[in-house]
């Protein structure tokens, strides 16, 4: 499993009310999370209320609250990756590959 970096933000004009869908910080906390949900898709069955729950929840709280709580969330699912590394479920190149993602997210959203 690979995961590449979308684009950059655009100069396309901004529709109303999307401005942060053109913030770096957005765009690569966006990634991360589509990053985790493709990659706890394989996770055991009797983590899905569990490990792989939180996974989603901390990467979709990244983006969908860029400019709020993105600190924990980011430490959260940090966590979350090491554990489901640990535990069997993220293979270690996976857990290498969505680490960085997650590395690339966090320094953009601290000036926000």
């Amino acid at each position: 499993m690979h995961f590449r970096l979308m684009a950059e933000a655009t100069s396309t004009p901004v529709r109303d009310g999307k401005r942060h869908e053109r913030l770096k910080a957005w765009i690569a906390c966006h990634e991360l999370a589509l990053a985790v949900y493709r990659c706890s898709r394989d996770w055991p069955p009797s983590e899905r209320y569990a490990l792989t729950s939180q996974a989603r929840s901390a990467a979709y709280s990244a983006a969908a609250n860029t400019f709020a709580i993105t600190v924990g969330s980011m430490a959260e699912l940090s966590y979350v990756l090491i554990l489901a590394r640990d535990q069997g479920y993220l293979p270690g190149e996976v857990f290498g590959e969505v680490e960085a993602l997650r590395d690339h997210a966090s320094p953009l959203t601290w000036g926000l």
